[in-house]
């Protein structure tokens, strides 16, 4: 709240330089922004009484909006790739997509590797575990296991994290 939108008898006033002033009635507070032509902003609503402090409030909403858009800026949206493997792959194949794997790792983005069964292969998942075990030893340097091989219906599913540079 701003101005005339505070509607407490008196508030604890703090100056334009974050100096204590004391407290004051809301009148007097008021008058004194007015007369340094800044705002009066509530700043501790909850607190007895409100503590206002004295401030240009528009320079002040601009200046945290210009952090926000920069801390908006400066992150990394990380997605999730997922690399199919399926349990008899040929090595030619399981080179093209490890090298997809490696690919999404250095730009920093979670990989999850499934290994799909289908028919009577998923008799066989040992054979999966394999291939996501030799993923995980290859990759091992370059990235952290997030989620272990596990198998949840017909694929075994294991996520792969890129490690903190």
């Amino acid at each position: 709240m701003i101005n005339d939108e505070i509607r407490a008898k008196e508030v604890r006033l703090v100056g334009a330089e974050g100096e204590q002033i004391g407290i004051k009635p809301i009148r007097e507070a008021l008058q004194m922004a007015i007369d340094l032509n800044l705002d009066l902003v509530n700043v501790a609503p909850q607190a007895k009484p409100p503590v206002c402090r004295i401030m240009d409030y528009g320079k002040f909403r601009y200046e945290t909006q210009k952090k926000e858009k920069e801390a908006r800026k400066n992150q990394k949206i990380v997605d999730i790739k997922e690399v199919w493997f399926r349990a008899n792959i040929e090595e030619h194949d399981y080179q093209t997509k490890f090298r997809n794997v490696i690919k999404f790792l250095g730009e920093g983005d979670k990989v999850k590797c499934s290994v799909r069964f289908r028919g009577r292969e998923i008799t066989h998942a040992s054979i999966g575990q394999k291939i996501l075990e030799r993923v995980k030893s290859e990759v091992e340097d370059i990235s952290v296991v997030e989620r272990q091989p596990k198998l949840e219906g017909r694929s075994m599913i294991m996520i792969l994290a890129p490690k903190a540079q």
